[in-house]
């Protein structure tokens, strides 16, 4: 999930359950248009997320992760925005639907989290 500078949600991938958060970056970060982008250490990956953003750019603000090598500087004061994330999914998670995933298929759930996204722009 991807959301702008106000919180409100620009792209939605639905992944399977095991899959790691790196595969639905690699379908969402390519479909950026911010200069800027903000994310947690899951997506401290250079070759998978860090690299395409430089090549494109952009700005990553994303802490490094404690195993690495060679820690990367970030920006504090702007990754303090990723709250924003994070409060677009406490609203998602108001719709019941989706908080307990009633949906047997993925085709529905998606359908859902789109119908909730919109509602979500709407107010």
């Amino acid at each position: 999930m991807t959301v702008d500078a106000l919180g409100n949600p620009t792209g939605v991938h639905l992944t399977g359950g095991q899959a790691c958060e790196l595969d639905g970056a690699d379908i969402l970060l390519p479909q950026l248009q911010a200069r800027i982008i903000i994310a947690d250490k899951g997506f401290d990956a250079e070759a998978r997320v860090l690299e395409p953003l430089r090549e494109a750019g952009k700005q990553a603000v994303i802490p490094p992760r404690a195993k690495r090598l060679q820690p990367r500087t970030y920006d504090k004061e702007l990754y303090k925005a990723r709250h924003l994330i994070e409060n677009f999914f406490a609203k998602l998670k108001q719709f019941r639907a989706i908080a307990t995933r009633y949906d047997k298929t993925a085709r529905n759930f998606l359908a859902a989290i789109h119908l909730a996204c919109s509602y979500i722009w709407l107010v």
